[in-house]
């Protein structure tokens, strides 16, 4: 289960501590322009070490496209666009090489399983693993699924669709949860990429607070497709709400997903929270989240993925070995105190990979 998607389709290879982290993007339209500055702007976005609030690992986390793409021509003046390259429709393959990566770090844990992490499970379900970072269950993964995702951004590009994540919760601190009052031009004006900058900087505050004490915390991202045509989804069992769950669900740390008004609507009734059609087919309102039957409606895609605090704490903890023989831990290395800033080019990328696959499988709904 290391491919994620039916038409565009991502799959990931690679561990926290191997030589690198790649993939293979299969079903890609051909002749689409990618932006290779674009692709390498969503990683940085990703990378580790990029402030104060974030893992100190330090990896340039350059990609290398190996194959699936040709030089785009020159532009309409005849200046050569060497940073811009057309997909040929066949398999995109790219690698991101590992180079800061401290196994050393994690000598001490290769006998004991840290609390709240995947170490056991691994070990009862392959009977080994990798306790170096994590191995395949380390974040470290989620960065090939940027590179897919900024690819799948530049195809809904060119469809007129946008996604747009942003971090709205850290602890119990919150911005505005309708995105229409936020200015979304302001999510990147923050290290921990929340649009309301005054409640940014009490976030800031907070995790700072949080990591010098040698723990963690949890939040929310919130995540708006906007341009989305009416008519994607796939039912009974390929709604797309359930897609986009099962997208978001397969982040690590992520603990919850909700659409639209989502749990807030167990609190309301029905004539609250009814979305009347207007004329031209949009809605006056949007408590559906833009997706009703599983089936997007044109409007906005709204949607919100809740993390919980990492589990890795630099503070002594109990647990036991591999023998079952109690024990304590005070891990080292490099993590982070919050997932959330790292987070939003993650959540992006998946929806972003979600709503193409979904356009291309609505492709194959009717002959025209």
């Amino acid at each position: 289960m290391n491919t994620f998607g039916n038409i565009f389709r991502l799959t990931s290879f690679g561990e926290s501590h191997g030589a690198a982290i790649g993939g293979v993007v299969d079903g890609c339209p051909a002749e689409l322009e990618l932006d290779l500055d674009l692709i390498q702007a969503e990683l940085d976005r990703r990378r580790p070490g990029q402030s104060a609030l974030t893992t100190s690992r330090n990896e340039a986390d350059r990609v290398e496209l190996l194959s699936g793409i040709i030089d785009a021509p020159p532009s309409e003046s005849g200046k050569a666009r060497p940073s811009v390259k057309l997909t040929t429709g066949t398999p995109i393959g790219f690698i991101i090489r590992n180079a800061d990566h401290h196994s050393s770090d994690y000598d001490a844990l290769r006998d004991v399983f840290r609390p709240s992490h995947a170490d056991y499970t691994y070990q009862a379900k392959y009977g080994l693993r990798d306790h170096r970072g994590g191995g395949r269950s380390s974040a470290r993964e989620t960065v090939a699924r940027v590179v897919a995702g900024a690819i799948a951004k530049q195809a809904l590009r060119d469809l007129g669709i946008e996604v747009k994540a942003w971090t709205a919760q850290i602890g119990s601190i919150a911005c505005e949860r309708d995105w229409t009052r936020l200015n979304l031009n302001q999510i990147e004006s923050s290290p921990v990429r929340c649009p309301d900058l005054n409640v940014a900087r009490q976030m800031e505050e907070l995790v700072l607070r949080v990591k010098g004490e040698g723990d963690t915390i949890g939040g929310i991202v919130a995540g708006v497709v906007t341009g989305c045509p009416a008519g994607l989804g796939e039912p009974v069992f390929g709604k797309l709400h359930a897609q986009l769950g099962a997208a978001m669900l397969s982040i690590n740390a992520v603990k919850g997903f909700e659409y639209g008004d989502g749990f807030a609507c167990v609190s309301q009734r029905g004539s609250q929270l009814a979305d009347r059609f207007n004329a031209d087919f949009t809605t006056s309102t949007n408590h559906s989240g833009g997706i009703q039957g599983g089936i997007s409606n044109g409007m906005p895609i709204t949607f919100r993925v809740a993390f919980k605090p990492v589990a890795t704490l630099l503070q002594e903890q109990p647990t036991v070995d591999i023998h079952g023989q109690a024990t304590t831990i005070k891990p080292r290395g490099r993590h982070d105190a919050c997932v959330l800033p790292r987070a939003v080019p993650i959540v992006e990328a998946m929806a972003a990979m979600t709503v193409l696959d979904a356009y291309l499988m609505s492709k194959s709904a009717k002959l025209s």
